[in-house]
């Protein structure tokens, strides 16, 4: 499972420290499904989900249960002198306390059938923590649209590839001021991708070629003008390139125009985009996902970089908001 890094302009715990947190969210992933998997052979899965939940109370909007209350005015009380320090605890203590507890607060309507249902099971309800993972911290939440937990696109990307990929989802970055919302980009442990998706009805055919708009034919439809995706593909690629010549991130960028469901004419196609349609998508996409290399320095520093200069817009939480004052943050820095 692909890890969610930033998602339009919602804050992210990953924007206080790219180095720790995706290593800790695959850890407690591989724990609460080891733990998963030894409840489901011992037929206790019942009993696992009876317990307590500590580290989803972190991602809710709810007051902490009355075990940790310790702990939560402790971490809170910290804050007023260093967050790094309060940090230090979220990722130190609290931990500690959910050893024996569920992290993700998983649900099963009735006992699965086999290994496979659970893990199909663990991963849908997963996905939903990810996202709450992905768009909150120990003190701020931004208000995720439903429409997200729905986006096919969102769920094929952190359920289809590897741990240490890194997913930034529709990022909005501020450059010179102005906001610019961009597609999807990938940053796996050797290189980054740039992906703007080209799709429509199944077995749509698309007819590239220089000018601002391509052709879109289908059996059933009469043909429609769609917008030329290489202009946001290589918007896209121009802003990363540009951030990570700033940071002097050493990481290759590959731009991509993906049609997972159609297919792409496009002779003319640049040396420096590659176009992937129902033809060669399936090669492509199993090839990424037998890359096995761990979270590298590069990959860690270009996701600095590109999460250095997103925009973000929070809200405090409400029990960390001693002032009644929960007004929305903007965050972010604009590109020179």
């Amino acid at each position: 499972m692909a890890q969610l890094i930033k998602m339009q302009d919602y804050i992210s715990r990953y924007e206080q420290d790219i180095y720790r947190y995706p290593t800790q969210f695959a850890k407690l992933k591989k724990q609460q499904w080891d733990k998963l998997k030894d409840a489901y052979h011992a037929g206790e899965l019942n009993q696992l989900y009876s317990q307590p939940d500590v580290m989803e109370t972190l991602v809710q909007d709810d007051t902490p249960h009355e075990e940790p209350r310790g702990l939560f005015n402790k971490v809170k009380g910290l804050f007023h002198r260093s967050d790094k320090q309060a940090l230090e605890v979220e990722e130190q203590q609290i931990p500690n306390l959910a050893r024996n507890e569920n992290v993700f607060s998983l649900r099963f309507p009735s006992n699965p059938a086999n290994l496979d249902e659970l893990k199909k099971n663990f991963l849908n309800q997963l996905l939903r923590f990810q996202m709450k993972w992905g768009s909150s911290t120990l003190r701020e939440k931004s208000f995720v649209d439903q429409s997200f937990f729905l986006d096919e696109r969102l769920r094929f990307f952190l359920q289809r590839f590897p741990d240490t990929f890194l997913v930034l989802y529709k990022p909005i970055f501020l450059l010179k001021n102005a906001p610019v919302e961009v597609d999807v980009i990938l940053l796996t442990p050797v290189d980054a991708w740039c992906i703007t998706f080209l799709e429509a009805e199944e077995d749509s055919a698309f007819i590239g070629s220089s000018d601002r708009f391509w052709v879109r034919r289908h059996h059933k439809y009469p043909d429609k003008k769609v917008l030329n995706p290489l202009l946001a593909v290589n918007r896209m690629g121009n802003i990363v390139s540009q951030l990570f010549e700033l940071y002097e991130v050493n990481l290759p960028i590959k731009k991509v125009v993906l049609s997972r469901n159609g297919y792409v004419d496009y002779p003319e196609t640049p040396y420096d985009i590659d176009i992937l349609d129902k033809r060669t998508f399936p090669e492509w996409f199993e090839r990424m996902r037998t890359i096995s290399s761990p979270l590298k320095a590069q990959q860690l520093k270009g996701a600095q970089a590109l999460l250095e200069y997103c925009q973000t817009t929070s809200s405090i939480r409400p029990e960390w908001d001693t002032d009644n004052n929960n007004q929305a943050e903007g965050k972010g820095h604009a590109a020179p």
